[in-house]
């Protein structure tokens, strides 16, 4: 049997490859028989797609692509669901080493255009539900699914080629929001493939009889990396499933299409507790990653799945680094409240409190800063560049356990998804009618989405207009930020608790 090591070794030389393909890499070299993703549409219908089709079609859409002018290094933006033309395209664009931006479904115009316009993207490819998104955006080329885009893929001839980026060139680009400024661009370096492979194998435990559902959204990180590339990468098919999310419907997927290692957000598995309608399902192995995992639901897990559930720990700047990881040469019984220990490849610690990653020490730590942002990178690093400061704080027990405690950065988690309360507050200040705002994130009083986005207002607007405000406030985030980001809940307050350097106390609003 391989040593730890060596595998982690053996990852990183391939992966890091200054002749690394990222086609060949994820695609390419696998059994073109083999299945690389099966899809399940509205109704509960699925579908399969080999890698020999996959590598097909995004061959022919990669031609299509560079006749748009897409080549090295240029970002491509791609808004649209679990598809199996999402796929195809994000093979099309790596083909040609190009660069892809993942947009959000939920997003609003807003939100896309920031990121667009940050990335200079040329090109985004989208589906005819998220198409009128994109109507305010200047200079910018869409391509949208449907009947022209399955006869631009047929009548295209395979390219014969790809592109080699090499371990330190881009493929992805994604943006994380904290609670200052806008959203922060982390540009994935190929050699991040080490890692997100070590999770996989070590972390997840996907083998090869597995029936894999990671069932995150690839418009963040999570569903991205480990729904999408990941899979790729080990040559392991992921389950990508288009149905909104309800208790009901994931146990019906489960059940359907036998599911035996699935990982989500707590929020769904908080969700699936509460439900009757769920029964008992049976799973080799269950991950949670996102926010905390609270120690009943893991235990309800068990009863449920027959495993008990594995909190895991990560952020878009790491991929997942700690976690009750699955794989036999890893597993440790899991301690209540606790989300691990790190994953092979990363070496963690505490630094003031804060969680941290020894980047010295750790041969699978990737992230080399944020994009343009010296300033925001360095508050990022300590003791010279050597320990990586996750903003989070946490302990650590004796036998090398992690807790996580509390968010240095006050991102909140909301159903799974991060969301910075400087990117809310710039909508809604917007109002005229607002003069002054914060948004904190508290404890769902339902228990099912981790935490509910919260606005405190001071508002010029009278008394009796303040109900009415308060609707048009949840809108005008829905409308022109996220529908997965407005307020649930809006307060109407005098004044903002400050510092008296004018830093706005969110701590004293959280207390409520």
């Amino acid at each position: 049997m391989p040593d730890i090591e060596d595998t982690v070794g053996r990852w990183l030389s391939e992966y890091a490859a200054p002749g690394a393909t990222v086609a060949t890499l994820l695609c390419d070299r696998h059994d073109p028989d083999a299945v690389a993703f099966r899809f399940v549409d509205e109704g509960l219908a699925g579908t399969t797609m080999t890698y020999g089709e996959l590598a097909d079609r995004s061959r022919r859409l990669a031609t299509a692509l560079a006749e748009r002018g897409v080549k090295r290094a240029e970002r491509v933006a791609v808004l649209m669901s679990k598809r199996p033309e999402l796929v195809v395209t994000l093979l099309a664009i790596w083909r040609l080493g190009a660069v892809h931006v993942p947009l959000f479904t939920a997003f609003a115009d807003g939100a896309i255009r920031l990121r667009v316009e940050s990335a200079a993207a040329r090109l985004v490819v989208t589906e005819p539900e998220q198409r009128a998104k994109l109507d305010s955006l200047a200079g910018v080329d869409v391509i949208e699914t449907g009947v022209d885009f399955d006869r631009l893929v047929a009548d295209s001839t395979p390219s014969t080629t790809s592109e080699v980026v090499g371990g330190d060139g881009a493929f992805l680009q994604l943006y994380t929001s904290g609670t200052t400024g806008k959203p922060k661009g982390v540009v994935v370096p190929v050699r991040a493939l080490a890692a997100f492979h070590s999770y996989l194998h070590y972390g997840l435990d996907v083998q090869a009889g597995d029936v894999y559902w990671n069932a995150a959204d690839p418009g963040w990180a999570y569903g991205l990396y480990y729904g999408i590339v990941a899979p790729l990468v080990g040559g392991r098919a992921n389950l990508l499933s288009r149905g909104a999310f309800t208790p009901e419907s994931t146990a019906a997927v489960m059940q359907g299409f036998g599911v035996t290692n699935f990982a989500g957000a707590p929020t769904m598995y908080r969700a699936m507790s509460k439900s009757a309608a769920t029964g008992r399902i049976a799973l080799r192995r269950a991950s949670s990653a996102g926010e905390p995992l609270t120690p009943d639901v893991v235990e309800w897990g068990e009863t449920t799945f027959g495993v008990p559930i594995g909190d895991h720990y990560g952020q878009t700047e790491l991929g997942m680094v700690i976690g009750n990881h699955w794989h036999d040469d890893v597993v440790r019984p899991i301690r209540a409240g606790s989300m691990g220990r790190p994953l092979p490849g990363f070496v963690a610690g505490l630094v003031d409190g804060q969680i941290a990653i020894d980047a010295s020490a750790s041969p699978l730590f990737w992230f080399d800063g944020y994009q343009h942002e010296p300033d925001r990178t360095a508050e990022r690093f300590a003791e010279a560049g050597r320990w990586y400061l996750t903003g989070d704080t946490g302990r650590a027990d004796d036998d090398g356990y992690y807790f996580f405690t509390a968010r240095d950065d006050d991102v909140i988690l909301a159903s799974g998804y991060r969301i910075g309360p400087f990117d809310v507050e710039s909508v809604l200040i917007t109002h005229p009618a607002v003069t002054d705002v914060a948004v904190v994130g508290r404890p769902d009083p339902e228990g099912i989405r981790g935490e509910i986005v919260e606005a405190f207002v001071v508002t010029s607007a009278s008394p009796d207009a303040r109900d009415a405000l308060a609707r048009d406030l949840q809108t005008l985030v829905r409308d022109t930020y996220s529908r997965h980001a407005y307020p649930r809940v809006v307060h109407f307050v005098e004044a903002l608790p400050k510092t008296p350097s004018g830093k706005i106390q969110r701590f004293l609003l959280r207390r409520g």
